[in-house]
C-alpha cells in the first residue's frame, strides 16, 4: 500500500512530524495504529518491530520533536534521548558510531530525536512549518538563502499565490 501522506522525503525527525497532515475531511494521522507505524518504519528503512510499545514510543517522540521545533520545550526531547546513546567503537573498517538503545521499542523514536539534534546543529533555523494557514506539514529548508516558505510550491505555494491574486482582483487598488 502506498504511503497516503502528501509530503515525503524529509529527514527522519521532520518525516515523523509529517505523520499528521490535513485533507478536506480534516486532520489525518498515520500513527493511530500499528499498520501506520509499519508503513512509517518501512518508508524510513527502519527494521524495528511494529507493535504497540514501539507505536507509543514513536508517538511520544513525535510530540517531543514538535514541542522542540516550536520552541515550547526541550525537556521531552531529552527524555526520549535518555533511552539511548551513541556507542563509539573501532571496527575492521575503522571507527564507527552505533546507536545503543536499552529497550528496542525506543530505537526508532530515539533515532528521530537524534536526527533532530543533527539538524539543529548543522542547519539551525531550517526546520520550518509550511506557511499556508491550513497546512500542518513541516520541511527542512535546504534552499540556498533559507527563505523557503511552503512544504511544496506546487500545492501550498500555488494556493497562497492564487488567494493573493483573487484578493487583488476582488479589491483593486488595495
Amino acid at each position: 500500500m502506498p504511503d497516503p501522506r502528501p509530503h515525503l522525503g524529509e529527514p527522519l525527525a521532520v518525516d515523523l512530524l509529517n505523520t499528521r497532515w490535513m485533507t478536506p475531511a480534516g486532520q489525518q494521522d498515520l500513527l493511530t495504529d500499528v499498520d501506520g507505524l509499519r508503513r512509517w518504519l518501512a518508508d524510513n528503512n527502519l527494521t524495528a518491530v511494529a507493535d504497540e510499545p514501539t507505536l507509543r514510543a514513536v508517538v511520544t517522540a513525535r510530540e517531543a520533536v514538535l514541542r522542540t521545533v516550536r520552541g515550547e520545550s526541550i525537556d521531552d526531547l531529552n527524555k526520549v534521548l535518555e533511552h539511548g546513546r551513541i556507542r563509539r567503537t573501532l571496527t575492521a573498517d575503522g571507527p564507527a558510531d552505533e546507536p545503543d538503545v536499552r529497550h528496542p521499542e525506543w530505537l526508532p523514536a530515539w533515532l528521530a530525536a537524534d536526527n533532530l539534534l543533527h539538524l539543529l546543529a548543522s542547519t539551525p533555523g531550517r526546520i520550518k512549518q509550511c506557511d499556508h494557514p491550513h497546512c500542518v506539514l513541516w520541511f527542512h529548508d535546504t534552499s540556498k538563502n533559507g527563505a523557503r516558505r511552503w512544504h511544496s510550491m506546487a500545492t501550498c505555494g500555488n494556493r497562497a499565490k492564487a488567494t493573493r491574486h483573487y484578493a487583488k482582483k476582488a479589491h483593486p487598488g488595495s
